[in-house]
């Protein structure tokens, strides 16, 4: 396998993403190669920095002049700013020099390159990101998280076929539960849109829908893969990040001011449960829809969380889960897509 990544994207590259390679170093066989595409100079320094690096020959960098920065608009800075770490990340994919791709930087520069250069899947209309969300009855799929912020209702159909694909190959589920979120369970709840894409999900025999859910009940295990626009799943997912990391804060602020002792034993196991919800086990959250893994991290991500994103690249493009995608979304019967999920 060949995965390119973003060097310069991220509000701590490259210094952390250079990290996150070599800490993946371990996941690799030796025909395995990271590409860290970037300003050389910079990524070189970052690899000097580090005390137990040997030039592992696994690792390459690629050289790019132009940085496309966190607030930069995503589509005027992928004109102006031509050789740009993203774009050439996407264009390696394109011309097959590339499985996977890799980035921490601007989400939305990410997705206008993937989708004008490695462009999307047979049969779908607009990719997707969907996210891994730790719940407390086990993990769940939200997408889309923030590509698509105006979606057409055909558009979240494909989510849903596609998130449930993922949902499958990732946790070995025969018929992911699938829900629409919405401002409440009733069947008549929601806007037109909503009820419109209820309307082309609920008859659908591939999917395994189960209704609304609601933000009360979004991580309490009603449905495996929630669905909704890219404006709503962002506004979700960030809202959940800063109250798990709120609660965690203020628990362990209350313990150590009216209690140190307990928490010298508490402390250990509080730690383990905090670190179930926190993003950088997850990596990253796949650009589904595009024909090749693309993986978007979290802009704050550290090397624990690059390292993550590589692993679960390399799992996607071992599992062949675009093929499963292609064939869920043309209806085409493949009794082999559990065996190859499962080889992932």
């Amino acid at each position: 396998m060949r995965l390119a990544i973003d060097a310069m994207g991220g509000d701590y590259a490259p210094k952390e993403i250079v990290a996150g390679a070599v800490l993946a170093l371990d996941l690799l066989t030796e025909d395995d190669r990271l590409v860290l595409i970037g300003q050389e100079d910079r990524i070189r320094t970052e690899f000097a920095a580090l005390d137990q690096w040997n030039n592992d020959p696994r690792i390459e960098i690629v050289h790019t002049r132009d940085i496309i920065e966190m607030g930069d608009h995503p589509v005027e800075a992928l004109r102006q700013k031509r050789d740009n770490s993203i774009s050439r990340m996407a264009q390696m994919a394109a011309d097959g020099e590339a499985d996977a791709v890799i980035s921490a930087g601007n989400t939305g520069a990410c997705v206008a390159a993937c989708q004008m250069k490695i462009r999307p899947i047979k049969g779908v209309s607009r990719p997707g990101i969907a996210v891994v969300i730790p719940s407390f009855a086990g993990p769940i799929i939200m997408c889309d998280v923030g590509a698509n912020p105006m979606p057409k209702p055909h558009h979240l159909h494909e989510y849903a076929l596609m998130a449930s694909i993922y949902y499958k190959c990732l946790f070995k589920t025969e018929r992911p539960k699938v829900a629409l979120l919405n401002i409440g369970e009733e069947d008549d709840k929601g806007n037109p849109f909503v009820r419109q894409v209820r309307d082309l999900i609920k008859p659908d025999p591939r999917l395994n829908y189960v209704g609304y859910v609601e933000g009360r009940t979004l991580l309490a295990g009603a449905a495996d893969v929630v669905i909704c626009d890219g404006f709503v799943g962002n506004v979700v997912l960030k809202l959940i990040e800063g109250l798990t990391d709120g609660l965690t804060k203020a628990l362990f602020q209350t313990l150590e001011h009216k209690d140190p002792k307990t928490l010298e034993v508490l402390g250990p196991i509080l730690k383990e449960a905090c670190q179930k919800h926190d993003y950088s086990e997850h990596g990253g959250a796949p650009l589904i829809g595009v024909d090749g893994i693309c993986i978007i991290c979290h802009g704050v991500s550290n090397r624990r969380a690059i390292r993550n994103a590589i692993a679960l690249a390399l799992s996607l493009a071992r599992s062949n889960v675009n093929q499963h995608i292609v064939e869920s979304i043309n209806n085409i019967p493949d009794s082999s897509t559990d065996c190859a999920c499962r080889t992932a």
